[in-house]
């Protein structure tokens, strides 16, 4: 079984990410020459910036599943958000059964974000409540969050309680010094639950094998299986992986 990657803006027109076709196709190439067959899609969801409908998504998505069949590049294309925290989300999570909150794969996980700046108001105590509605909250980027690189403690708390997955290019340095030196801690201490290429741009799967590469140097290929492969799906059917 190769990589699977929870984290990617390969859906082209929709986002930051991919801006055709082309490029979602030329991401996808290059991804699975890293070794992934599962790479999920993961648009962004935010107010009064990024926020294309569910169907937008979903007829992007079937449009690159039958373009990637047509090329022969083999992989599977899975589907979720990544979704800011504000307004819409809140609105989404409040009704019952939160039926309009994008998932991996309908299932009950999903890859959420914050502000960089500063950790939301009471924000342990908003994930235990979503918790127990029978939700998985999966943060995105951890090392991005100001707070944790002068509260590691509390990073390592929260990933007690919910997934964290760290992007592999900020592992290579390419996010800047202070996000490398946290998500490198995080892997190195086994608090990191999984790691995801981001990818926003043909080049960014350059930096994502960069990260790939510094994980094997410095943690070793074990590692590696776990944190791209083996806890990745545990995450998708709706786990947190023990570490």
């Amino acid at each position: 079984m190769g990589l699977c990657d929870l984290h990617s803006h390969v859906l082209f027109g929709i986002d930051d990410g991919a801006p055709d076709l082309g490029t979602s196709l030329a991401m996808l190439r290059g991804l699975v020459a890293l070794g992934y067959d599962r790479v999920t899609a993961t648009p962004h969801q935010k107010a009064a910036q990024y926020l294309p409908t569910a169907r937008q998504i979903a007829d992007t998505h079937a449009e690159v599943t039958a373009a990637l069949a047509a090329a022969g590049i083999v992989v599977e294309l899975g589907l979720a958000a990544e979704n800011y925290w504000d307004d819409v989300f809140h609105a989404r999570l409040a009704e019952s059964g939160a039926p309009e909150l994008p998932r991996y794969d309908g299932g009950r996980a999903f890859l959420f974000e914050i502000p960089n700046a500063e950790l939301p108001t009471r924000f342990e105590e908003s994930l235990f409540r979503i918790a127990t509605r029978g939700l998985l909250p999966v943060l995105a980027h951890p090392e991005r969050y100001r707070p944790f690189w002068d509260d590691f403690d509390r990073a390592a708390r929260l990933a007690q309680s919910i997934p964290m997955v760290i992007d592999l290019a900020a592992l290579a340095g390419h996010h800047g010094t202070k996000p490398a030196k946290l998500a490198r801690r995080l892997v190195e201490e086994r608090i990191a639950h999984a790691a995801a290429s981001d990818v926003h741009r043909e080049d960014d799967v350059r930096l994502a094998a960069e990260g790939l590469a510094w994980m094997k140097k410095r943690v070793g290929a074990d590692e590696v299986r776990r944190l791209c492969d083996e806890n990745p799906r545990q995450i998708l059917a709706g786990h947190l992986p023990e570490n």
